[in-house]
Order: structure tokens, then sequence, then C-alpha cells
């Protein structure tokens, strides 16, 4: 059966009605050109079959997946049309079917085009490095830890490792958002998703494709893509109310004038339903369009609630500020020591640290064009601190007890060297959004770890209305979002932090703006941020509101419109030819609608 699910899936979009409305076009032509009705009703029968085998198919598949589909409608009205000898009536019901399920298969294709694209990108094949001289093309899903692979210019990375090679440059804008080069030297982390721009270099593998960085994104999309939202199932529970008004309509048409042809019309109007189309393609279009932002939905349902929250709390830092803190000052404390010397030291360990002060040391070096010098034993302890070796020293770089939340201290040993200091500014369209936002009528809260007077000096440069909790844990974090719930909120976290993951997963919905993927702040949210860009807030929220809006409009037009058609033909104004004529015309209106969902608009 999955094989026959797969053949009809792959062909049944354009083959099935295709050759249905071939065959009845000839029995249409010996029928009213060379009046030859019996070789015309032979054709007309010819045309229902293959119709009627798919539905057949798809409805046992639909009874072994514990779903209810209105296709038992279609069989019934096939089954009415045979009964009632109206064979053409039959293969139109037959062509209808097919191409309203071709339609709906192109609608969710369409909709899907962004995730595609973003799964499609990544290659499927990689060249292993097996001698130094000898190299093997092997799919990626076959290349295992600890395998060298060969990655040529313009080539997207395929798998997570460590550089060989002594020099790489490397575009991150995928995973980032960021568009800026990025140089890695021999044993940096190399992320997968990540086109190399300078010349071919060599990889060791780090993570195989089911782990790897970029794999990740690509489970959030496709695991989403087959999660079924609340108002899915809810289309799915109203189908079978709708089904039964149908039938007992039919029934009802057939007591007024007993004769199967006003029956029929009821049922092919019937055939299929609206409910089961509108919401599926609306929803899908809605990730679509957020994926072109940068925006992965990791869930249907993440959409819905999304459109429904009132309250929004934001973490600070990498939230609604930079979180990439300006290096604003270095103080030596070791003499010994110049300014280029703190920053090779610093920007060696941290360089492949995703903490925010990380970027800024890394970003300062750049500018300052400091040599690379490459940190052996990094290690980073999360919170604390990160320390590695430099020839036969040992450095760390960690916040001292009595140090600020923006000075980090840089020590040889257990000696500080130098203290770096570091100023943090708003996302350049944060306060624009925030405002945004509050006049949508949202309540804003913002909880930070920072100390009360880095909290006060925000709240200058906010809205008045923004309320603005400090030195709050993740515990207290995580307290604040129960508290909110109690009062009834409905509650959007956004983070970037480690430390967020317990908020996050506790709120109504959870987004993160991540550079890791896999990290549990992105395990822990509903919404992943691709880059830093603060206004991906606000287009999820509007991106969720109008695919709602949209998927309950065409659910509610499309049931009306059929209740309606039902009505008349049940009253004998409707005969079943063109019943099917105008149900298709319905299924058709619906699914055009619904994949308004796709584009951004105003």
């Amino acid at each position: 059966m999955g094989k026959l699910n797969r053949i009809f899936s792959k062909y049944s979009m354009f083959g099935v009605p295709i050759l249905i409305l071939i065959v009845l076009i000839l029995g249409f032509v010996f029928e009213f050109f060379y009046k030859k009705d019996s070789l015309a009703q032979i054709f007309f029968i010819i045309g229902i079959i293959p119709g009627a085998f798919q539905i057949l198919v798809e409805s046992f598949i639909a009874i072994k997946n514990k779903t209810f589909a209105l296709d038992y409608i279609a069989i019934l009205a096939i089954f009415v049309a045979i009964i009632s000898k109206e064979y053409l009536v039959g293969g139109v019901i037959a062509l209808m079917i097919s191409s309203g399920n071709g339609l709906e298969k192109y609608a969710q294709k369409k909709a899907k085009s962004s995730l595609t694209a973003l799964s499609n990108r990544i290659p499927n094949k990689a060249l292993v490095l097996e001698s130094k001289t000898k190299t093997r093309i092997e799919k990626v899903t076959l290349v295992k830890k600890g395998e060298k692979i060969l990655v040529r210019k313009g080539e997207i990375i395929p798998l997570d490792g460590l550089l060989i090679s002594d020099y790489a440059q490397l575009d991150e804008s995928s995973l980032t958002g960021e568009s800026y080069f990025v140089d890695k030297i021999k044993g940096d982390k190399i992320r997968s998703g990540t086109i190399n721009l300078g010349s071919s270099i060599i990889i060791k593998v780090e993570k195989e494709d089911k782990d790897s960085t970029y794999r990740q994104i690509i489970n959030m999309v496709e695991e989403a893509q087959e999660e079924k939202s609340p108002l899915i199932k809810i289309s799915h529970k109203y189908n079978v109310g709708f089904t039964i008004l149908a039938l007992f309509m039919a029934f009802l048409a057939y007591l007024i004038w007993r004769d199967f042809s006003y029956v029929l019309a009821v049922l092919v109007i019937a055939t299929p339903c609206p409910l089961l189309i509108a919401a599926p393609v609306a929803l899908i279009g809605g990730m679509s369009s957020s994926a072109k932002k940068k925006i992965i939905m990791k869930n249907l349902s993440a959409i819905e609630t999304v459109s429904k929250v009132d309250t929004l709390v934001f973490d600070k830092t990498g939230t609604i500020t930079l979180g990439k803190p300006i290096l604003k000052e270095i103080e030596i404390k070791d003499k010994k020591y110049s300014r280029k010397d703190i920053l090779r030291i610093a920007e060696a360990i941290e360089r492949n640290s995703l903490h925010p002060f990380a970027h800024s040391i890394i970003h300062e070096a750049r500018k300052e064009k400091i040599p690379l010098t490459y940190a052996e034993d990094v290690h980073e302890n999360l919170g604390k601190g990160i320390s590695g070796t430099i020839g036969k020293k040992r450095f760390t770089i960690n916040k001292g007890k009595e140090s600020s939340v923006n000075h980090l201290h840089l020590l040889e040993g257990r000696k500080i060297i130098a203290e770096i200091i570091f100023e943090d500014i708003l996302k350049k369209n944060a306060k624009e959004i925030l405002e945004k936002l509050k006049k949508k009528g949202m309540d804003v809260h913002v909880f930070t770890g920072d100390k009360k007077e880095v909290a006060e000096k925000l709240k200058e440069s906010l809205d008045e209305g923004i309320q603005i909790n400090s030195e709050m844990s993740p515990k207290d974090k995580q307290d604040g979002i129960k508290n909110l719930k109690k009062k009834g909120k409905t509650i959007a976290m956004v983070g970037d932090g480690i430390n967020d993951a317990p908020a996050l997963a506790l709120s109504d919905v959870g987004m993160v703006f991540s550079h890791e993927e896999n990290t549990a702040s992105s395990e822990a949210a509903d919404i992943v941020f691709l880059g830093g860009n603060f206004s991906q807030v606000y287009d999820s929220i509007k991106i969720s509101k109008r695919t709602l809006k949209i998927a309950k409009q065409s659910m509610i037009a499309g049931i009306t419109l059929s209740v309606i058609g039902m009505g008349f033909a049940a009253a004998g104004f409707i005969v079943p030819l063109v019943g099917a004529i105008l149900q298709e015309v319905i299924d058709a209106s619906v699914i055009l609608n619904s994949l308004r969902s796709i584009r951004n608009g105003k």
C-alpha cells in the first residue's frame, strides 16, 4: 500500500485528471457527433474507473491513518451516478475529485516552496579524502565521523567539522543572518550550511549528517510540515458534521423528489469539502512566508498560538540589544602585554564561542588586522568563562567577582593581565518595533539578568509603558512567566541564550534568536529566528495573524457556498453536472485564497 501511495503522489497531480478528461471527451464526441450512445457510455464508464480507484486508495489510506476524509461522499456520489445511469456525471465527478486532489497537491507544493528550497540547498554528496591523492564521491548521509572531506571554492559545506587546512574564509549568513565574511584558521569549527569563499579546504567531520547544524534546521521544517495544528484538527472534526449534513440533505432531496438525480446533485456539491483543503494550505503557506524572512516555525500550532498572543516577554542581551556589545576599552594591567597582544590572545580563545562578548572581540581584532593565532584545548564553562592554551601558557577570560556585567578579565594563569570593557546598545529598530507592539495593544515586559543600574539605563531608551525586571536568574524568569499565566495572559517569550530555555519552554510560544540551531534555547523554542533582525518578532506575529485570518476565511466561505449550493440542489434548481462544475469552482477559489498566505501582504 505504501508503494501504491507513492505512485499516486507522484503521478496523480496531473496524470489521472488528464487521462479522465481525454476519455470523457472521446465519449462526448461519439455521443453528440456520431450518435453512438452505447459506445459513448463505455467511454464514460472507463472515465469513472481511474478516478474511483484513486478515491478508494486514498480513502483506504485515510482509514488506515485513522483520519476522516470526505472521499466517502465522493464514493457515494459515483455509486449513485452509476445506479441512476448518469455515467457522464459519474465521469465528471471522477474528473472533479481527481483534479481537486491535483489542485490541493499543487497548492501544498507551492506553499512549501520556500521550505523545500531550504532543504534542497544542502549538498547530497561530499568529496571524501581517502589519501593525499585519492578521493571518492560519497552520499552525505554515509560520511562517517572522523573522515576528511574536500570542499571547493563556492561550495556549500555539507557537514560540521574541524578545519584541517591552514586558512578558510566563509559566508555564514545562512545561519547567522550577518552579511560579513568570517575568517577561520586550522583547528577552528566549521558548520554545515555555510559557504566556502576561498580556495579548496579540507575538513575533518565531527558530526554526521543527522546531527549537523544545518540538518537540525531542516528537521525543524520537516517535523512542522508533518504536524497537525489545532485548526486542522478542528477542521477535520467539523468535517464530520458537514458530512452528516450533506447526507441528510441528500436524503431529504430523495424524499421530496423520489429521484436519484437530485440526490446526486447534492452529493457532488458536497464533494470534496473545503474544510480539508483551506487550513493545511494556508498554514503551510504561512510557514513558507516566514521562512523567506528567516523565521523557522518549528510546528504549525505555533502559527495559531502566536496569532493569539497578548503579552510579550523579552530577554535583553542579544534580543532587544545587539547581543554584540561594542568593545569600548582595554585596560592593561600587565605592561609586558600590548593592546595588540591582548586582542590576539582574546580573539584566539573566543573565536569559536557563541557568547556576545566573543563576537565583539573577534570583530575588533579583524578591524585592527590582528594576526590569527590558534588556541589549543579551548574549554568554555557557560556562564563562568572560557580558557585556552597559547604556546605553553594557559589564558582565561571571565567575569571577576567584583567586575561589572560589561567587564571581562583576561588572566594568564591566575594573574589578571587586562580588563576588557564593553558597552551594549539597542538594535537599530528595537525601539520602533516595541512601540508598534504596544500600539497593537500588547503588554511588553523585559526580563534581564543585568544589574539594576544597567536596566535603569535601558529604561531611559524605551517607551514608558514597557516593564523592566532586573537581576533575574533563569528560575526568576520562569516564575515571572508563571505569574503572568495566572493572570490569563497568552505569552510569547523572546530570548537568545541557554539561560532563557526554562522560560521559553514554559511560555505559550517560545521565540529565540539563535546562531547555533541545536542549542538548548532553540530546542525549547517554537520559533527560531536565523540572525538578529529584531523586526522578525513583529513579522512573525503579523504573518501568523494574517495566515489564521486567511485560513478561517477560506474555510467559512467554502463551507457556506457548499451549503447554499446543496440547498439549491435539494430544491431542484441545480442538475448534477452543473453541481460538479460549481463545486470545482468553489474548491479552486478556496485554494487560491489560501495561497495568499504565501505572500507577505500589507
